[in-house]
């Protein structure tokens, strides 16, 4: 181990070069350093596929429960009373803060509501919402793609599957933002995690007051199907139904904004997989996939130590936050072929963009029927889109997301 050389990779992490680029640091941690503890970050860095792998596997050592509640634990006492609200949601058991036997019990109830045959069934609606979209931008010659599209699509099919009215979108929007602005940041200030608290609070609120009326009066939508939702005699408590809807809501809308904007990116910039892709549409299911691998939506995400476990050499101690990173553990070449190459044809592609096992993400097939649904329709209408600005901005503020900032195109 080289230690001045990991020292230098160490002092790169948390800046805003690393959060733009993290991809070459990640690399020379994933070789030399797999395991890594970083002050910087707040807590070890796993880069290796196998070890992300088994990171997802072992519940019982690296856990969901309570790790985003930690990020006010390093505030004085007087000054985390103010964020009960905060820690109490992120320590209430749902569907993304929970482990088995609990998280088995939630996950089986939401799929009852979120299976299969209801994601096919929104294919019309959102082969329609896209081809909306596409149109508003149509007398422009083009279009700022993130905001008028890659975020459009899934807040306007979110609040569709809520049964929520379009003048809710801009507020899951916002809530989104808000509650996932603090994640991925190592102590976050006062001001981000009020901001975080307020969001949960407006969004709670909201959310019950729907919930209510689906009880007085259900009908065909999500969240009635969630109310009613029952698996071998248990249904979701009244918390349970709360975290189980703004945690749809945060990723529901975040990761298929990253797919996407990120996709569009990455086929234009790559001429050669755009033509391929445009003479043969049939690909795009296998395109959507590389997507997720070689730029992952979420480039990585956190497990509380509930028990001491070694990895890779090195001791994990309860109450650490170990980081999955999802990007660079996509790229290992001891598992992908030419890791850093962008292949729309690559065979297999067992990626873990989406999570694994007990916690893959269960809005992933909504997600992938829309990527699969934009492009297709995207490659047909519009064969010779074109970047304005062949640079890539990432957003800054997305440190738990790999979102770009804007993407301008020409039709």
């Amino acid at each position: 181990m080289n230690k001045a050389l990991i020292d230098s990779l160490d002092a790169r992490l948390g800046t805003p070069e690393f959060d733009a680029d993290p991809l070459d640091t990640l690399r020379q941690l994933q070789q030399e350093d797999p395991v890594h503890w970083s002050d910087a970050i707040g807590g070890w860095l796993v880069t290796r596929f196998d070890d992300v792998v088994s990171t997802f596997k072992q519940v019982e050592y690296f856990s969901n429960e309570g790790r985003l509640a930690k990020a006010s634990a390093y505030l004085p006492a007087e000054a985390r009373e103010q964020f009960r609200p905060f820690e109490d949601h992120y320590n209430t058991k749902g569907i993304l803060h929970s482990d088995p036997p609990d998280h088995t019990r939630l996950r089986a109830l939401v799929l009852t509501a979120f299976n299969p045959r209801v994601v096919e069934a929104m294919r019309p609606r959102i082969e329609s919402i896209v081809n909306d979209l596409l149109d508003k931008a149509v007398p422009n010659g083009g279009m700022e793609v993130i905001d008028e599209l890659a975020w459009a699509l899934p807040s306007t099919v979110l609040s569709d599957l809520f049964g929520a009215p379009p003048e809710a979108r801009p507020l899951f929007r916002k809530w989104a933002d808000d509650i996932l602005a603090f994640q991925g940041v190592n102590k976050p200030t006062v001001e981000i995690l009020a901001t975080a608290q307020q969001a949960l609070l407006d969004a709670k609120a909201y959310l019950l007051e729907m919930i209510n009326e689906r009880r007085r009066e259900p009908t065909d939508d999500l969240i009635s199907h969630l109310v009613s939702a029952e698996a071998e005699g248990e249904k979701l408590s009244e918390p349970e139904l709360l975290s189980t809807c703004i945690t749809l809501m945060g990723a529901g809308q975040e990761t298929t904004t990253a797919l996407v904007g990120n996709g569009l990116y990455l086929l234009l910039s790559n001429p050669d997989a755009w033509d391929r892709l445009r003479r043969d549409p049939s690909m795009v299911p296998t395109a959507v996939e590389e997507f997720v691998r070689f730029e992952s939506p979420i480039p990585r995400q956190p497990r509380l130590i509930k028990q001491e476990v070694e990895l890779g050499g090195k001791t994990l101690k309860v109450g650490d936050i170990a980081f999955q990173m999802l990007n660079i553990a996509n790229r290992d070449p001891e598992k992908f072929e030419n890791p850093d190459t962008f292949d729309i044809e690559r065979k297999p592609n067992r990626h873990i963009g989406f999570g694994l096992g007990p916690h893959f993400c269960v809005g992933a097939p909504l997600s992938r029927l829309e990527g699969q649904i934009l492009f297709t329709t995207i490659l047909e209408r519009f064969p010779n889109m074109t970047l304005v600005d062949p640079v890539p901005h990432w957003n800054p503020v997305k440190r738990n997301s790999r979102v770009l900032k804007s993407l301008d195109v020409r039709f």
